[in-house]
């Protein structure tokens, strides 16, 4: 089994920045696609970025440009780097991880954490 905790939510102002964090542990052997979904009630999981052990990356096009997914093979821990937050960034953020290639598909993914609330309010 493989354990993800996250870190790093909260609440921040229009325009502000925050950065979560996950830290896998366990049976981490051969994991590979590792990153953040989010979600609001009544809607779907959606795709906020992914990222390879070998560092290639998939962000969602409402996050494009304004967040940042970073790795660290020797840590286990994968971050995602949010500026100029908007309300609609508003939502719970999970960390999820799988041993095979990224996907868009929160269904594909095998491992997920807590999810930490991340709230953008003036």
């Amino acid at each position: 089994q493989v354990q993800l905790e996250e870190s790093g939510g909260g609440w921040v102002q229009p325009g502000g920045s925050l950065r979560l964090s996950c830290a896998a542990s366990g049976n981490i052997f051969s994991l590979n696609a590792m990153g953040w979904f989010r979600q609001v009630p009544g809607k779907e999981r959606d795709l906020v970025a992914v990222i390879t052990s070998g560092g290639i990356t998939s962000y969602g096009k409402s996050v494009e440009g304004r967040f940042t997914i970073s790795r660290d093979n020797a840590k286990n821990t994968v971050y995602l780097q949010m500026n100029s937050l908007k309300p609609e960034d508003t939502a719970v953020y999970y960390c999820a991880a799988r041993r095979v290639r990224c996907s868009a598909t929160p269904e594909r993914y095998d491992y997920w954490g807590q999810g930490t609330q991340v709230t953008v309010s003036s």
